[in-house]
């Protein structure tokens, strides 16, 4: 199954003026788009990424979320140069707490969350791609948590989320010395699941979303919502839990239709 075209894609909310968010059949694409800085953070991209994430998290057709940078870069962390510039300070919007819950958002919202690292990704950009399920990386991609680069001790929720994909030892390696490391460094940590050249990536991310999509919607979506229960409760619990769930998806007509397609060798069809 490969993505819908791009024409099919309808876009939401135009007067985003940092992202654009595009949505069609079980995929929202959320595109950083301040090509032009890199796609450097300010305060309103990170409001506008709140909303749109939670515009996504409250859509049940939608599946599956793919978050890149557009042009040559997925998100370099702060646009420092736009922060000291008393005309686009006045154009930009007052954090307030609950914009910085981007991470948990694309930790824990309903949808499989996809970054798609194209270019460069640090400081708080590294902190949205820690929130991820899965992250993906062109080759020449490079990383930096940067935080103490600047004299910040950071923010997005590094320290809670990266020892969870590359343990406690490498996250702190990263998280204190913020030398920058490759995608490939990246993949030997189990920080990234794919490396791909620049002529391959968009066609194998194609591919991998497909994968995704071709999965029923029940099963795939109480699978995410799976990894999130059992992070906060014990084995013996979750497994109560997960018991009940599998009961009722194993006699529903997805799983019925996917032992048929089984037996027959062909691809099951989930309406």
């Amino acid at each position: 199954m490969s993505l819908p075209r791009k024409q099919a894609f309808t876009t939401f909310m135009p007067n985003f003026s940092t992202i654009k968010l595009e949505c069609a059949t079980g995929l929202a694409r959320l595109i950083l788009n301040r090509p032009e800085r890199r796609n450097g953070m300010n305060n309103l991209m990170v409001r506008e990424v709140g909303e749109a994430l939670r515009r996504v998290a409250a859509d049940s057709s939608l599946r599956v979320l793919l978050l890149s940078g557009a042009g040559d870069a997925f998100c370099p962390g702060a646009d420092l140069k736009s922060m000291t510039s008393s005309d686009e300070r006045e154009v930009d919007v007052a954090l307030q707490p609950e914009d910085f819950q981007v991470p948990a958002l694309l930790h824990t919202m309903p949808q499989v969350t996809i970054a798609a690292v194209n270019g460069a990704c640090a400081g708080a950009g590294f902190g949205w791609a820690c929130g991820a399920d899965i992250r993906v990386a062109r080759t020449g991609a490079m990383f930096n948590t940067a935080f103490l680069n600047v004299a910040v001790a950071g923010d997005m929720g590094v320290p809670w989320s990266l020892p969870r994909l590359v343990g406690a030892a490498k996250a702190r390696e990263w998280s204190f010395f913020c030398e920058k490391f490759s995608a490939e460094e990246a993949l030997a940590a189990g920080f990234v699941a794919r490396v791909w050249s620049a002529d391959e990536f968009a066609g194998n991310m194609e591919q991998l979303v497909g994968n995704l999509l071709r999965k029923s919607p029940t099963a795939l979506l109480t699978m995410k919502a799976h990894y999130v229960a059992a992070e906060a409760m014990t084995l013996r619990d979750f497994l109560l839990l997960e018991t009940e769930r599998h009961m009722r998806i194993a006699s529903s007509k997805h799983t019925a239709e996917a032992f048929r397609a089984f037996i027959e060798k062909r691809e099951p069809r989930f309406d």
